[in-house]
């Protein structure tokens, strides 16, 4: 399990066997079952989940009552609700299980610690953030440049094995239309 956590942090910065025994000591590791909620609207966002094993994804629920997913997380890959983590204020998100889950998890206190002790560690953050803000940029160019369709095909071609495991009312959550339209979509590409 931590191993998997270690070939992720070795992919941006060195760290050695004994480097990683003491900075793993600041992480908690947690099993979770489908669907169990991480964190919940109103609550103080208090851990950044790095996923392990499964697939989280974070939403809110929008003025009709409908959930909205904005974001979703697979292996070696971080979620958490920015904001309310950073500035340690209630979330408007939450954050949910899809699969079965391993996650490691680390409070801001411990990850200031973890900082201060081991400052390669503040250069593999900054690549994670960069990471997810290139990311970010990208849906949100797809979101305003791209039709439905095209954002549906190019989500496809991008991360086939991405969009294989998430459930089809997820996806459309996330794309940002309704399950039947993307089955409308399906159909239209298997025809």
């Amino acid at each position: 399990m931590s191993l998997t956590f270690k070939k992720h942090i070795d992919k941006f910065v060195k760290i050695s066997d004994d480097e990683f025994e003491e900075i793993i000591k600041f992480f908690s590791t947690k099993d979770l079952a489908k669907k169990e909620n991480l964190l919940e609207e109103g609550q103080i966002c208090k851990y950044y989940y790095f996923v392990i094993t499964g697939l989280l994804r974070k939403f809110y629920i929008n003025d009709k009552g409908i959930e909205q997913t904005t974001e979703f997380a697979i292996e070696t890959w971080w979620l958490t609700d920015n904001i309310a983590y950073e500035h340690k204020t209630p979330s408007e998100f939450f954050i949910q299980t899809v699969e079965k889950s391993t996650i490691l998890y680390i409070t801001k206190q411990n990850q200031e610690k973890l900082l201060n002790t081991f400052p390669k560690m503040e250069r593999y953050f900054r690549f994670v953030y960069q990471r997810a803000y290139a990311a970010a940029q990208m849906r949100f160019k797809y979101l305003y440049s791209l039709s439905k369709e095209e954002f549906y095909f190019q989500s496809i071609k991008r991360y086939p094995e991405f969009v294989q495991r998430i459930p089809q009312y997820l996806l459309a959550s996330y794309l940002g239309f309704t399950p039947e339209y993307l089955s409308e979509i399906r159909k239209k590409r298997i025809s």
